[in-house]
Formats: C-alpha cells, structure tokens, sequence
C-alpha cells in the first residue's frame, strides 16, 4: 500500500509540473504581458487564429478592452469560449482541426472581409497559434476543399515535420506564406505568435499568414506525389513577397519557455533537474524508446524534454497521437524501473484526433496494459497506443489549455 501511494504521489508530482509549464505559457498571459509592456495608442480591430485564440483574445480583452472595436476569432470546434461567442463586438467561427473543412473556407473568407472593413487608421492586432494552417484557408481558383482534404491527409500520414508540411500548405493558399500581409496596405499590425514549431520561425507558425515564405523548391517539392505536385499552383514560380512596412510581429511564447517553467519548479520542490536541450523529433516510436532508455540509464531526478514527433500512420490507424505513442514506447524501456514516472502529452491539451492530451507512464503500465489483453508492440504498429493506454489506465485527459507550444515530456526517476 504505501508503495502505490508512493507512486501515486509521482505521478501527482509530474502532472502538476506539466501544469506549471503550460501555465507559463498560457496565451492570456503571455498576450496581456505584452500588450501591458508595449500599449498600442490606435483602435484595435482584433483578429485571433489558432486552438489558443480564445485564451489570447482575453488576454488582449483584459488589457485593451475599451480601446476594442470588433473582432474576429476563428477556432478549433468544441475550442469555442462561450462567454466570448455571446460578446456583441466579436464575431466567433469554428472550423475543422486536423483537417480543413467547409468551415476553414467559410473562416477565410470572413477574415478577408474583416481586414477590408478594418478603416486605414484602424490597428490590426493579429493573435496566432499553432491550428491556424488548418482552420483557416482562401484557396486559389480552380483548387477545391476535396483537394485540401486529400493534401492535409496525406501530409498527416507522411512523417513530415511541421515546417515542411507548412511551407507545402503555403503554396496551395491564397494568404499563407504572408499573403494575408497584402490586404493590409497601410493599416497597421501588431501580430503575437505563440510559436509551435522547431525554431519558432513566425514565417512557419501558423504557415506565415503575415511573413514571407522562404522557399527552396529544388529541396522541398522534389519527393512528392505527382498528384500533389499537380495541385499546387505556385510550385514552379514562387513569388517573393515583402513583408509590409506597418507590421511587427513578435513570438510571445514558446517552448523553452515551457521547458523552463518546469525545471524552475522542480528545483525549487528539492529535485535534481535535467533539462534536456536538444528538442526531440522524428518517429514517436523511436523517439520515445530513446527517451526511456535515457530516465532508465540516467540519474535520479526530474528530467525536462520537448518537441514534437511524427507518427507515420497505417491504412486503418487506432486510437492516439504522436505523444501517446511516444508515452507507450517509453513504457517499455522502463517496466523494470519501480520509480519512474513519464508524461508526455501536447501543450494545446490534444493530441490526434478524440479528446485525449497523452500518456502518463509508469513501471506498472505494460503489466496492466497486458493483463488487458493488449500487446504494447502491435498497439504502436497500428497507430493504437490509446487504446493500450485507456486500457492501463494512463490515458491523460487536460481539456483546453489556452497555448499551443508543440510537446512536453516530463519525468522523475
């Protein structure tokens, strides 16, 4: 008994610095923060974009309230704010996350609207979050949502990292790769990104609605399908784009700052911490076995990961994300480790389709996981380490979390 209170004890333990790391990051904060420290003197017309656009929207409320003269909030379903959906000065949309559907189009078209309404004395303030590449989209002539649907679909599935499958959505878009900038004209902008990408490159995040792409043909287009390439209307002759003299764009919140956060509070709860620098990417499956051999062969303490990891998906995928499969694979390497508690889930409190945020991993789950009647190993073959966790009991459910930051893995050996 008082090894199982032990343990949970752990696992409590790492739950709360996960906590602590998305707490750091959360766009209320992060955008109240800077709009405290950098107050802009014109009437706003806000714009937010992303899974974390409501929580950014009331950080931008909570400072520059009265000087708000509309807004336009365009969101994951079920993301939706509804104290912020009942306010008369903004407009609220919901749309399709992973993948772009009527309703992203339907978006696309009123944010075009919305920035031409904005008067030319007017000062767009631009909220932007990782989700934005899905739930908003102005595709060119002759490209149909079916098309989209295929290209995303296909870009889930490949393996890609993030910033490449963003800069091939930057070219079958007619506002991605700082087009949006070009409805702009004199207006000006104050754009803050919460950054969800290696590197945190504001012409990545989001697919740069207000940044110029940076692009290199010969090195990005050459291994793909023929049908993509036959859809994308701007592969060949890319055309360069200047960003616009009136618009700032600054990266509010990220990562490390995540990262940080935790390995700030594991010190001062008494912890030896490692903050593993090196960001984490590639194969989930991989990734996760390399992490767990590390917390098995490493000293005692809390240790810090982050990034984001790609899971190439079968043709009947299970249950779960890249996290859960990350968490499932690093239970493996650590079933002999009575102390070892892992969690690994996204910051933006989802991960893959359905409402699960990760894993939380211990030396017990594989047993329990087994005694279900699973095999951990086929379970990550199929894309179903969710199933294996919901089994085991270490599924983690976070519900909406305000940011967006890629993944956080943290663990106590």
């Amino acid at each position: 008994m008082k090894a199982a209170n032990r343990q949970h004890g752990r696992r409590n333990e790492v739950l709360n610095l996960y906590w602590t790391g998305v707490e750091a990051v959360r766009g209320s904060d992060c955008v109240a923060r800077y709009l405290g420290e950098h107050p802009i003197a014109e009437r706003l017309y806000l714009v937010a974009i992303g899974k974390a656009a409501c929580a950014m929207t009331r950080g931008a409320l909570d400072v520059c309230g009265p000087a708000m003269q509309a807004g336009l909030i365009i969101t994951k379903h079920d993301y939706l704010d509804a104290d912020l959906a009942r306010n008369d000065r903004l407009q609220c949309m919901q749309a399709g996350h992973p993948l772009p559907d009527q309703g992203s189009l339907d978006a696309g078209a009123a944010l075009l609207e919305f920035v031409q309404r904005c008067p030319q004395d007017g000062h767009l303030l631009c909220l932007i979050s990782g989700g934005a590449s899905a739930l908003v989209e102005v595709l060119p002539q002759g490209v149909t949502l079916e098309q989209l649907r295929r290209v995303n679909e296909w870009l889930l599935a490949s393996g890609l990292a993030i910033d490449r499958m963003n800069s091939i959505r930057q070219r079958l878009s007619c506002i991605k790769g700082g087009r949006l900038a070009q409805h702009v004209h004199t207006r000006g902008v104050t754009a803050l990104l919460i950054s969800d990408v290696r590197g945190d490159d504001p012409a990545v995040i989001g697919s740069g609605l207000l940044v110029p792409a940076r692009w290199s043909t010969d090195t990005e287009l050459g291994d793909l399908p023929d049908w993509l390439l036959r859809i994308l209307p701007c592969a060949e002759n890319p055309q360069p784009l200047n960003m616009p003299a009136g618009v700032t764009v600054r990266v509010i919140a990220r990562l490390q700052d995540a990262m940080q956060a935790v390995a700030q509070a594991a010190r001062a709860s008494g912890h030896a911490v490692q903050v593993h620098e090196d960001l984490i990417d590639g194969d989930a499956v991989a990734a996760g076995a390399s992490i767990g051999r590390q917390l098995r062969q490493g000293l005692p303490g809390v240790h810090v990961w982050g990034g984001e990891t790609t899971v190439h998906l079968p043709a009947r995928p299970g249950r779960g994300g890249r996290a859960q499969s990350l968490a499932l694979a690093a239970a493996q390497e650590i079933q002999d480790c009575a102390h070892c508690v892992l969690l690994a889930a996204g910051t933006d409190g989802s991960d893959g389709p359905g409402l699960d945020a990760g894993g939380l991993v211990d030396a017990g789950t594989i047993a329990r996981g087994h005694a279900a009647g699973l095999d951990a190993a086929a379970c990550l073959a199929q894309a179903d380490a969710g199933s294996f966790l919901g089994a085991s009991g270490d599924l983690l459910q976070t519900g909406v979390t305000g940011t967006n930051v890629t993944d956080l893995i943290v663990a106590l050996k």
